[in-house]
């Protein structure tokens, strides 16, 4: 089970490393994900 997921994680990074849209949108959803933690705090 570990090395299919190894295996899958490996898959994933080599298709964003390729797909630059791919890279793109799934850096707008960790940016959206971050929004409300680093809102909270103030500290920015």
């Amino acid at each position: 089970m570990k090395k299919m997921a190894v295996a899958a994680l490996g898959i994933g990074a080599a298709y964003l490393m390729r797909n630059k849209s791919a890279r793109e949108k799934l850096m707008k959803q960790f940016e959206s994900l971050a929004e409300p933690f680093t809102s909270k705090n103030g500290s920015s």
